[in-house]
Formats: C-alpha cells, sequence, structure tokens
C-alpha cells in the first residue's frame, strides 16, 4: 500500500465537506494481474448538484526538490490510471488533488499553464487550512 500523500486528509475532508460520499480510501484499480492503488474514490449522491457523479482522486502535494519533476510524475501517474480507469470504470472521472498554495505559486506559471492545458488535466484545487474546495478546473 503507497505510503499517504500530507495533504490527504485535507483533500478528503474537503471533498466531504463539498456534499461527496467517499467510496474507497484508497481506490484499487485492478487490470488483470495488475493492482494499483489511486488515493480517493467518491460519488455524488443523486439529489445532489452534480447528481451520480463518481470520482477517482490521485491527491498531490508537490513538495519535492523540483516542481517541474513532481509535475512530470504526476502527469505520467495520471495517463496510467486514466487508461486503467478508461477499462475498468468508465463512469469515474479522475481527478489530481492539489492545495490552493501549490496551484497560485506553481500552476499559475506560464510553463505550467501551457502543459496543463495541452494536457487537459482536471484538477481539485483544495484550501488545506479550511478543508475546503478552491477550485474545480476541468
Amino acid at each position: 500500500m503507497p505510503k499517504l500523500d500530507i495533504i490527504h486528509n485535507a483533500v478528503k475532508n474537503a471533498l466531504i465537506r463539498d456534499g461527496w460520499l467517499i467510496t474507497d480510501d484508497p481506490y484499487v484499480i485492478q487490470y488483470r494481474k495488475t493492482v494499483l492503488y489511486a488515493d480517493l474514490g467518491a460519488e455524488r449522491p443523486i439529489a445532489v448538484e452534480r447528481d451520480g457523479q463518481k470520482l477517482v482522486v490521485e491527491v498531490k502535494s508537490f513538495v519535492g526538490a523540483s516542481k517541474i519533476q513532481d509535475l512530470k510524475e504526476a502527469l505520467g501517474q495520471y495517463d496510467i490510471y486514466r487508461y486503467l480507469l478508461e477499462e475498468t470504470a468508465p463512469d469515474r472521472k479522475l481527478y489530481i488533488g492539489i492545495s490552493k498554495v501549490v496551484y497560485n505559486t506553481f500552476f499559475t506559471q506560464d510553463v505550467t499553464q501551457l502543459i496543463l492545458n495541452k494536457h487537459q488535466l482536471p484538477i481539485i484545487v483544495v484550501d488545506i487550512e479550511t478543508e475546503e474546495i478552491y477550485q474545480w478546473i476541468n
């Protein structure tokens, strides 16, 4: 089982506050003999705004020595999980969960914006202090 990211619980709590039901912690992705673990699986109850939606969230703190290296790893992991989810759980949308601080200091830089726009990476930005969702980026 992989080690939890340092902002894992804040992202989880933010989703719960936003009306999501955490169904899996971690979310197991199994394709044939391969088993991988994404951080969270969540569903939106039918009666709420995003009714019936299902998510898988991979939480990333971007605290490594190089944020670009962290981004490269996150994009690679995102692609692998997305490909496997298309086969095993096509009803779930994959997001990367990051902190508001990382978003404001790194994800708004020109080079990061270029990469994210080309990659079309869905992101959940969480205010770690208040444990609330700051922004959804689809």
